[in-house]
């Protein structure tokens, strides 16, 4: 592209020289073309041929002679007077010999393994021999064939042979496909604003997959931690222990799951777990609770933390565990959808300590008695009951509204002997009740 610009912006201003009343150049070469700011070539001494005497017969038999005479066409060179203005044809033909500099880059009348001096190149051209003595033009040196043959052309021995500035100037414009966009440097900066344009394309697409991937990473962090302490780890920040008060537990864990579990397959076993947890899932959603962990067929719920919400904390757990129970009612399983799925569910409220475990996978965890009594209340609990401790008791009578029955002392493992309760459903404002299980099954305890 830069050759042919070059190469345009000469037949331009020829043409433009042949189309005035300077009719030609007539001393044309590579030393009167200068490039501007924009890469621009622009054509120069044209007008005035000398100012005073012939320098021609002052430097006779100089090398500086010969040299200037390189670009001279051989008609010209035959010459005893040759006129000071050149002609056009001429001129064509020192556009040639320019053109061969641009595609070489290696001097003028550049020949290929051959060392002449400028006196021997001068007396050959000027000899007119067959066939004519030109400089190194190969195709595959040039941009294109049609480029070699217009030069070909351009040098021919017989000037009426050559084309005319015209014909030149649409020949070299077909050749050079940016050509109508302007300059060299117009071009560059179209296709710089296009390449702009594309890159900023490309940013923006990359960008937009890049925030894509990070909502999809902090969704999946918004979901295996609480929002508050998932939003302190994106913005960096360390996520520091803390010490509640009072909260409450939720356990639960499917009765005969380890028996279920060795008469189905390892997907069958997937399935109902996924199955499950995805109806409680969608159910606890209703609350304000935070699901802490599962671990096999054990569902971990708590409410009060990370955001206290005072005495709430056991009617939602409370009101959460008799919908989920209920909703274990109408449960099918895919592949044994005779059986019902009991489950068993223990509340404790306590003081707990609650801190971000790991970097790579952290997990939002627990620490406490509350959480072992929590485990104990399950553990010692029936199929499709809900046990409850007499400190989560002691806080839903606080409401008024929770059916509460006393089941009595239980043994629980390091905790001695334990009055515990049932939650059996909770009183409406209209009067009417919302139980755990409308046709409740007489379960004994022996």
């Amino acid at each position: 592209m830069f050759r042919y610009s070059l190469m345009q912006d000469i037949v331009r201003g020829l043409a433009y020289l042949h189309g005035s009343e300077i009719k030609s150049h007539g001393n044309l070469k590579s030393s009167n073309c200068v490039v501007d700011s924009r890469f621009v070539l622009k054509i120069t001494d044209f007008g005035l041929h000398s100012l005073r005497g012939n320098p021609d017969l002052e430097e006779e038999n100089t090398f500086a002679y010969y040299h200037r005479k390189l670009w001279t066409s051989p008609e010209l060179l035959r010459l005893h007077n040759p006129p000071e203005g050149g002609s056009q044809k001429s001129d064509v033909y020192s556009f040639s010999i320019m053109c061969q500099e641009i595609i070489y880059r290696n001097g003028v009348f550049y020949l290929n393994g051959v060392d002449l001096s400028a006196q021997e190149i001068y007396q050959k051209v000027k000899d007119g021999l067959k066939p004519a003595f030109r400089p190194t033009l190969d195709y595959s040196e040039c941009p294109s064939e049609d480029l070699v043959n217009l030069i070909k052309k351009c040098w021919s021995e017989d000037p009426n042979d050559r084309p005319d500035m015209q014909s030149m100037k649409q020949q070299i414009k077909k050749m050079n496909k940016d050509g109508d966009k302007g300059n060299l440097l117009d071009n560059l900066l179209s296709r710089m604003e296009q390449y702009a344009n594309n890159l900023e394309a490309l940013v923006e697409e990359r960008t937009g997959d890049f925030l894509e991937q990070k909502k999809r990473a902090e969704d999946l962090l918004y979901s295996m931690l609480p929002k508050s302490v998932a939003g302190a780890l994106i913005r960096g920040e360390t996520v520091q222990a803390e010490e509640f008060e009072s909260v409450t537990l939720f356990f639960s864990d499917i009765c005969g799951f380890t028996a279920m579990s060795a008469e189905s397959t390892p997907h069958q076993v997937v399935a109902l777990l996924n199955d499950l947890y995805t109806m409680f899932d969608s159910t606890i959603e209703q609350f304000d609770v935070y699901k802490v962990e599962t671990i096999g067929d054990a569902y971990m719920v708590a409410s009060g933390l990370p955001v206290r919400n005072g005495n709430l904390h056991a009617r939602e757990i409370a009101r959460m565990s008799l919908a989920l129970l209920r909703s274990v009612l109408s449960f099918k399983i895919r592949h044994r959808p005779n059986d019902q799925l009991k489950l068993r569910i223990g509340l404790h409220t306590g003081p707990v300590c609650s801190g971000v475990v790991g970097l790579k996978m952290p997990r939002y965890c627990l620490f406490g008695d509350t959480v072992n009594t929590c485990s104990r209340m399950e553990s010692n609990g029936l199929p499709l009951k809900i046990h409850v401790s007499p400190h989560t008791k002691s806080v839903l009578d606080i409401f008024g509204t929770f059916d509460l029955e006393l089941r009595g002392a239980v043994e629980m493992k390091g905790k001695g002997s334990v009055t515990t309760y049932w939650l059996r459903g909770e009183i409406q404002p209209d009067g009417t009740k919302t139980e755990a299980i409308p046709s409740q099954p007489t379960i004994t305890e022996a």
